[in-house]
């Protein structure tokens, strides 16, 4: 993916996230027929534009790459749909991270 100038924001999950996925989820998602599923999953997990932590207000909508939504929560601790955030505002040089602690799915 390439980001403009306005970079992105990637809510990116953790290790741990990803392995406790349904026992095959990976491996099936790698094959090369599922190849568009696996993309709406990655680009459901960035966001256009570099959004820190100070600009997300509880139950903000925010548009995916993907093309869906996700909405956060700011309430007891800061969640994007059912995940909560671990890390918020990681810098990088065209993006920010915040880092998930569950895989995001987007309604397929």
């Amino acid at each position: 993916i390439t980001f403009g100038s306005e970079g992105a924001t990637a809510i990116a999950p953790t290790d741990e996230a990803s392995a406790a996925l349904p026992a095959g989820t990976v491996e099936d998602l790698l094959k090369p027929e599922n190849k568009d599923q696996l993309t709406a999953i990655l680009t459901y997990h960035v966001v256009p534009g570099k959004v820190m932590s100070t600009d997300l207000t509880n139950e903000m909508k925010a548009a995916t790459v993907q093309g869906g939504e996700v909405t956060i929560m700011t309430e007891g601790g800061v969640k994007v749909n059912d995940a909560n955030v671990t890390t918020p505002d990681v810098a990088a040089s065209n993006a920010v991270i915040h880092v998930i602690d569950k895989v995001i799915m987007p309604a397929m």
